[in-house]
């Protein structure tokens, strides 16, 4: 792989991963033709640079994407925005980074979903939360969330999967030596 096309992968998700987040954010989903134009720039520059290996590593990653991340639209904890996106994401990264990106995410995704739903919230949502929590334990019989309590909010995800990109981005040696090689010939 060359530096050029490293480059453009990385230009081009994180594009597709800013933009998803401030749909993510403000409308609470992630356009199908934002996906689709991340799946397609990604099978055209990875063909591109590396004809039918390209296309053949485009395939896998956004094949893998969806193997990985269709049970956990199937369980209600992504939703088919997030799915789609990393099926775009797979396509320009590859499969290696996309596996890294989602793993770290799952990490990412912990902390994002406390933060943004501390910030929906505040303090009184984690408090009746946590006090439900206690009733279901307790009396052993499932309480559903109330209305303004933290288990009961939706979690934009685009965030979490974008800081799992950029975690698996940092550890990727290909990632880093591009990164060195562009820093020490601008200063």
């Amino acid at each position: 792989m060359t530096d050029i096309q490293l480059s453009i992968q990385v230009l081009m998700a994180g594009m597709f991963f800013v933009l998803a987040i401030a749909f993510d954010l403000s409308k609470e989903r992630i356009p199908n033709w934002l996906c689709l134009i991340a799946i397609f720039f990604g099978f055209a520059v990875n063909s591109y640079f590396a004809q039918l290996n390209g296309l053949l590593i485009s395939f896998v990653g956004f094949s893998l994407a969806f193997i990985i991340l269709f049970p956990t639209f199937v369980f209600r904890i992504l939703g088919a925005g997030d799915i789609k996106l990393m099926m775009g994401i797979g396509a320009i990264m590859g499969p290696t980074l996309l596996v890294w990106s989602v793993l770290y995410a799952i990490v990412a995704g912990a902390l994002t979903s406390i933060v943004l739903i501390a910030w929906k919230t505040g303090f009184s949502g984690i408090k009746m939360t946590a006090k439900r929590y206690w009733d279901c334990f307790y009396l052993r019989t499932y309480f559903k969330p109330e209305e303004g309590e933290a288990a009961g909010q939706k979690v934009p995800y685009a965030p979490a999967l974008a800081l799992g990109w950029l975690w698996a981005c940092t550890l990727n040696p290909q990632v880093n030596h591009l990164y060195s090689s562009i820093s020490q010939s601008l200063f």
